[in-house]
């Protein structure tokens, strides 16, 4: 299962998109941004905890935290997950 925590008009979470797109990649994208009431504050709390930080992007794999596009990491870590 692979996760990504984005804002709709962040430049570098449409990067991780895109890249995970063009891998023929299916995830699951959470537009925090675009999120309402409960389901945002959830959302952010996620991200906080799996980072400890309110940043954007946050890909997770499997195990695997990624704050950022790290391209490197990501194919890395979808290796680990195949």
């Amino acid at each position: 299962m692979i996760k990504v925590y984005s804002l709709s008009t962040c430049p570098w979470c449409k990067k991780v998109k895109k890249f995970l797109d063009e891998k023929n990649v299916q995830f699951d994208v959470i537009e925090v941004d675009l999120a309402q009431g409960e389901e945002q504050k959830q959302a952010l709390a996620e991200v906080e905890k799996l980072t400890g930080h309110r940043a954007f992007p946050v890909t997770v794999v499997g195990e695997k935290v990624i704050r950022g596009f790290k391209q490197e990491e990501i194919e890395e870590a979808l290796k680990d997950e195949a």
